[in-house]
């Protein structure tokens, strides 16, 4: 049997996990809404030959960050991608240009619909601002 004080920890530990629950679904269902509400590239689309730039932002501990992408496609392959950086602070210096020396032999030679870049050479929220900039790419060079 359990005491008073047992019964008053067991409800003050169940209450924050049900709490927490509860925010998760909110959360959840505002990312797939979110998700769903950006503008989609049908995957295998044909895309027109040519040099594309686009900006990518995201956010970092130490705020928003951005990158500038551009991308040369050649049949829907990807032929170069240059990386210019403009970080914030010298942490966002370091990792972005971790990514951007590190990005080209992820996606050189890959068809753009096939990219799923998450985390180079040890940088994973500068994929976020290249995720970013690579879906305003698809939708300009997309042939209609």
């Amino acid at each position: 049997m359990m005491t008073g004080r047992a019964r008053t920890t067991a409800a003050r530990v169940t209450a924050p996990i049900g709490a927490t629950a509860a925010l998760l679904g909110t959360l959840t269902g505002c990312a797939t809404a979110a998700a769903e509400a950006e503008v989609q590239t049908p995957v295998d689309a044909s895309y027109r030959d040519g040099t594309y730039q686009a900006n990518g932002t995201y956010e970092s501990p130490n705020g928003s960050e951005n990158i500038i992408v551009l991308i040369e496609l050649e049949n829907d392959i990807v032929t170069d991608v240059e990386i210019t950086t403009n970080p914030n602070n010298p942490t966002t210096a370091n990792y972005q240009g971790q990514f951007a020396s590190g990005i080209a032999d992820l996606v050189v030679g890959r068809d753009i619909d096939q990219l799923d870049v998450t985390v180079v050479a040890g940088s994973s929220l500068t994929s976020n601002g290249f995720r970013e900039a690579l879906t305003a790419i698809k939708a300009d060079a997309v042939e209609s």
